[in-house]
């Protein structure tokens, strides 16, 4: 697992946080600075007055264990190498986005959506298409065909009914910290099952009516793999809230990454939408994505800068996203390099 740092390891107690319900957090406590197994933990005081939250992925020192009550206290939080708000996670890899090709159906502006909104992390992500053995093989082509034109070449399809796609994505989440995200009722929490088959998942079912999943995982929790690594299961919901400024959206479509390495616009400030010499304004696929997602956002900003709780608020999120900003051109300047030094 990545991310791991200890520290005095003779006197200090270090471990993962992988649940955190109301005040109370389950630690798994890090070999070999400890004994193996899992404290109920609190928050110091002390933390909270600093407004230091502890979040699911968390390292944290962790002081006055009772050993027989399996009772602690976190003590500190450990520096972080990222950490997302929605979910709120700390130290993840790479985002695993599970869409259903059946029951329920895959609605092209919501796996948008969910697209832009993992983009925004400037996170790894790959996508599963599951409930794969439910159509045939022209619709799994489509929708593959679909998203590599999106500019996303990793798609797993997934059938838990014939294992296609399980070794895949075991592979995929070996020794990393993964979020496994996705709408409700796609079969986030039966993967789960089938990956670590030991852990206790609802199931949920979709509604007949409205063709939705239902909810079925309440909170954040971190699963172990069997085979390394640690796995996110997240809440499900159908429309992910977009939460960042709309000049940073263009970041967002690996399409419009494209466009802008092969010409620039005429404007640096360029917003892609009515600017003369545009290179990103056009007939492709997504870009009505970007117009409404752009409007929503723009409406956003306008109404937080009207209300002082909520500017604040905004300001403070941009900052975070400026951050996995510079995180995504890191890693993408390093992956260059890496193919330039390939190459040569």
């Amino acid at each position: 697992m990545t991310g791991i740092t200890v520290i005095n390891p003779v006197s200090e107690l270090i471990g993962t946080v992988m649940a955190a319900q109301a005040n109370y957090y389950r630690v798994q406590l890090n070999a070999p600075t400890a004994p193996p197994g899992q404290l109920l933990c609190l928050r110091r005081g002390k933390l909270k007055k600093q407004g230091q939250q502890v979040l699911v992925g968390d390292q944290v020192v962790i002081s006055e264990p009772d050993w027989q009550s399996q009772r602690g206290m976190i003590d500190q939080v450990l520096p972080r190498d990222c950490a997302l708000t929605r979910p709120a996670i700390a130290n993840v890899n790479q985002i695993l986005l599970v869409f259903a090709l059946h029951d329920p159906e895959p609605d092209p502006w919501q796996v948008s959506r969910f697209l832009v909104t993992a983009e925004a992390s400037g996170l790894e992500i790959t996508v599963v298409l599951s409930k794969a053995d439910l159509v045939d093989g022209a619709i799994h082509q489509a929708w593959i065909q679909r998203l590599n034109r999106w500019g996303y070449q990793e798609v797993i399809l997934l059938s838990i009914l014939t294992g296609l796609g399980l070794l895949a994505v075991q592979s995929l989440l070996n020794h990393k910290i993964t979020v496994i995200c996705g709408p409700s009722g796609v079969g986030k929490s039966s993967l789960i099952k089938q990956l670590i088959p030991e852990q206790e998942i609802r199931i949920g079912t979709v509604s007949e009516h409205w063709h939705k999943g239902k909810h079925t995982t309440r909170h954040i929790e971190l699963f172990p793999l069997p085979t390394g690594g640690l796995l996110a299961d997240t809440p499900g919901f159908n429309q992910p809230h977009l939460e960042f400024s709309p000049s940073d959206l263009a970041a967002c479509f690996p399409e419009i990454r494209t466009r802008l390495q092969i010409q620039a616009c005429q404007f640096h400030n360029c917003q892609h939408l009515t600017e003369p010499d545009c290179v990103v304004r056009g007939a492709w696929e997504r870009y009505p994505h970007y117009q409404v997602f752009h409007q929503e956002l723009t409406a956003d900003q306008d109404a937080a800068a009207t209300t002082p709780h909520l500017a604040a608020k905004h300001t403070q999120r941009l900052s975070q996203l400026s951050r996995k900003a510079q995180r995504r051109q890191s890693h993408q300047t390093s992956q260059s390099l890496w193919l330039d030094d390939a190459d040569s």
